[in-house]
């Protein structure tokens, strides 16, 4: 929701969905969390999961690599200095690598604004940044029973994806090789999702 307070949490995220839901779609429901979401749909899928049917944790984990928090730790101060494009360019770093890696550089540094500098926005997106900062879910992931796809790629940079299906009882994980933070734009990525949301479905 908007207007996050400073110091904001991973749960209060967490708790506001389930009051959406609650209130708005009244019906369990298939959660997809992604990237920065992944933390939100875990703490959701353990304190509220009488209102999860299914889970799908897409290029996230259970907290963020070494390298990732490295990265968003320079992102959150450079938008901190207003530094958009510069944020987006750094993001787009920890996104790609090889070939793709100057275009999506490009990319991002040309929508820096949009995707940072919005009025209504940059100070949300940083208390969301700075709660996944301190955000650590190893010990509760085993208190996961929700059936879980757990997909992402095999160089992904921002989260130890493996380990985070290695700790849910039963998750099903694809992994795409040669792959880093990009694995929703695979071709194979939605098919792989809506046939683990539908299987066993009548």
């Amino acid at each position: 929701k908007p207007g996050l307070p400073a110091g904001y949490s991973i749960q209060n995220m967490s708790d506001d969905y389930a009051t959406m839901v609650l209130n708005e779609i009244k019906t369990p429901v298939d959660i997809m969390g992604i990237s920065t979401g992944g933390p939100i749909a875990q703490c959701f899928t353990v304190d509220h999961p009488e209102l999860v049917r299914r889970l799908v944790l897409a290029m996230t984990g259970y907290r963020l690599s070494d390298s990732g928090a490295k990265l968003q730790r320079k992102i959150i101060d450079t938008i901190r200095e207003k530094k958009w494009r510069a944020a987006a360019a750094a993001m787009a770093d920890g996104m790609t690598s090889g070939v793709l890696n100057p275009a999506f550089k490009i990319l991002f540094w040309l929508f820096g604004k949009v995707i940072f500098g919005a009025a209504d926005n940059a100070s949300d997106g940083l208390v969301e940044l700075e709660a996944e900062d301190k955000f650590n879910f190893k010990e509760h992931l085993a208190e996961i029973k929700t059936p879980t796809l757990v997909i992402g790629g095999e160089n992904d940079n921002f989260y130890p994806i493996r380990e985070t299906a290695d700790g849910i009882p039963g998750a099903k994980l694809i992994l795409y090789k040669k792959v880093g933070h990009t694995a929703m734009f695979k071709r194979r990525f939605n098919r792989d999702v809506i046939s683990f949301l539908t299987r066993g479905v009548v």
